[in-house]
């Protein structure tokens, strides 16, 4: 892969990025950070990567484990942020959005991955690292926490 693919690759996904990044650590700064280490690390890893259309999947799965990093190091050092930072449009999506935020992790990362990036569960698997099965778990499990935080 060239590096004007590479830079191509990123540019198409930084939205996503973004949102993953978002998702889990919730801090503008922290996600700014995340973003550009999982792109750094995708670059210095590249030659791992065994097959080209599996790119974005792998640099989700990049900036995941960065986000994992920056939550256990947050953990240790007891920081409790809380600047989501996100602007809605409605009152009903500020609602759905912090019943979404309430989530726990795992579950929050399922039902954003799947309702706004729109991946398939095999791939939320697969980015995840789980199997299909806890997908379809944890996707039933965040309907029903919405459910009952929004009625």
């Amino acid at each position: 892969m060239t590096k004007e693919t590479f830079t191509e690759l990123i540019m198409a996904n930084e939205e996503i990025l973004y949102k993953v990044g978002m998702s889990m650590l919730k801090n503008e700064t922290d996600v700014q950070d995340a973003v550009q280490t999982a792109v750094l690390t995708a670059f210095e890893k590249l030659s791992t990567l065994k097959c080209e259309e599996y790119f974005r999947t792998w640099l989700i799965r990049i900036l995941i484990n960065v986000c994992n990093k920056q939550l256990r190091q947050r953990k240790r050092r007891a920081e409790f942020m809380d600047n989501h930072g996100v602007t809605t449009s409605s009152a009903e999506d500020v609602e759905v959005r912090a019943a979404v935020e309430a989530l726990p992790l795992k579950i929050r990362q399922v039902i954003i991955l799947y309702y706004s990036e729109r991946f398939t569960t095999k791939e939320i698997g697969e980015i995840l690292r789980i199997p299909k099965g806890t997908v379809l778990s944890r996707l039933d499990r965040g309907r029903k926490l919405l459910k009952m935080e929004l009625e």
